[in-house]
């Protein structure tokens, strides 16, 4: 039980990765509080999970771009586990879409920059003063801000490009109080992200060129963000590590 007492705040849990990685964790021992914007039937049915596991948890609904949201999540997480949190894993991101630079006016450019940069620091930023020494936050970055994304996906590839630094910034102001912070950065993971803004043939092309011959699953990235916010990983932080395959290396 690598996590037993530690309580984890995983934004975006309630479905695909961030479900996998909820229940990951609460096996693990952790007490979850599950963030979810706008589907309370997959934030209940992970919350079982999480309790099938012997753990426990609560789920709170925010949109993690809102400041007062995301206050409302770490109050109730509190309220619910106590005084302190341990983990934090910002999950929360998405690509919405595909669009050149030309199609690209400020409202689209402020919606990729908030979902994926901004959550990612008012999240930060919240949980910090909660966090005792040997606690850890796990960020989510992509492939994409390596190589710079596919056709149309230009701010979304930037915005995980500012997630990458910011891990790094994080790492060292956080580290002289015993604070990790690390990042993913997967590629292709077969969840529902990829069934919207992929096509099934492009999927199968991949396949073939990955030195490992197939997508990532959602476990994969459970695994790797349990050793990040364990103590299996204590001398590591300000890394952001490539979980795709070996479709690209840094």
């Amino acid at each position: 039980m690598k996590l037993e007492g530690k309580v984890a705040v995983i934004t975006g849990g309630a479905r695909d990765l961030g479900r996998a990685i909820s229940v990951k964790l609460a096996s693990e021992g952790a007490k979850v509080v599950i963030n979810y914007f706008d589907n309370p039937e997959d934030a209940n049915e992970t919350l079982k999970m999480v309790q099938d596991c012997g753990s426990e948890g609560i789920i709170v609904q925010g949109d993690m771009t809102k400041a007062e949201d995301v206050k409302h999540v770490f109050e109730e997480g509190l309220k619910a586990f106590g005084s302190e949190i341990h983990i934090l894993i910002n999950v929360v991101g998405g690509l919405f879409g595909r669009k050149s630079i030309t199609e690209q006016d400020e409202d689209w450019y402020y919606l990729l920059m908030d979902v994926n940069m901004k959550s990612c620091w008012l999240c930060t930023r919240e949980a910090v003063p909660h966090m005792p020494a040997g606690s850890a936050i796990v960020n989510f970055s992509s492939l994409a801000a390596r190589d710079g994304g596919g056709p149309g996906a230009s701010l979304y590839a930037t915005a995980k490009g500012a997630v990458m630094t910011f891990t790094r910034s994080m790492a060292k102001e956080l580290g002289q109080k015993g604070i990790r912070v690390n990042a993913l950065a997967p590629g292709t993971i077969a969840t529902s992200f990829h069934d919207r803004f992929n096509t099934p043939e492009n999927r199968e092309r991949m396949k073939g060129i990955y030195p490992l011959r197939r997508e990532g699953d959602a476990g994969d990235i459970a695994d790797l963000v349990l050793f990040l916010a364990c103590s299996d990983s204590d001398y590591l932080t300000g890394t952001n590590v490539d979980i795709n395959g070996g479709m690209s290396f840094s």
